[in-house]
């Protein structure tokens, strides 16, 4: 999976870049993702997904992940089924606020990784079709995200 990481923050470490862009990877062998997939991440501060929560969802406060997913099922284009299958198949994006990762990591005791890399699976698995909005949503996404969690190494 190709992944483009945006440090809007201008402070992330390199353990943290390559913990992000590893367990997206782990994430997308782990659901068998087509190897030609692409995403971005953003990292930020509250301030700017604040403004992007407010945007985007008409919530005005900080958050800790936003997902876009991009959804091209409704496209009309035809084209060669051999170009087609060279064009990468982009999910979409996270944002991902590193402000959030901090305090949810102090406040639930455990470390900055293990956040960073929940907030992570947890966007990637919205980027998916997976969602936490209904009862039924919710048995499905959780499970997936404690195996995933659990077996990239990250579990509680």
């Amino acid at each position: 999976m190709d992944i483009q990481i945006f440090d809007h923050t201008k402070e992330a470490s390199k353990e943290d870049l390559n913990l992000i862009t590893d367990i997206l990877n782990f994430s997308s062998n782990y659901i068998e993702l087509e190897k030609n997939t692409e995403m971005s991440v953003t990292l930020m501060h509250n301030d700017e997904i604040q403004s992007i929560n407010k945007k985007y969802r008409n919530v005005d406060r900080p958050t800790d992940v936003i997902s876009f997913a991009i959804n091209d099922e409704d496209e009309d284009i035809i084209m060669d089924p051999e170009m087609a299958a060279a064009i990468p198949d982009n999910i979409g994006d996270l944002m991902i606020s590193v402000d959030k990762v901090a305090e949810q990591a102090d406040f639930l005791g455990h470390s900055y990784a293990r956040e960073l890399g929940f907030l992570c699976v947890h966007g990637f698995l919205h980027l998916n079709g997976f969602d936490h909005m209904e009862k039924a949503d919710q048995e499905k996404m959780f499970p997936m995200q404690k195996e995933i969690m659990n077996a990239y190494g990250l579990g509680r």
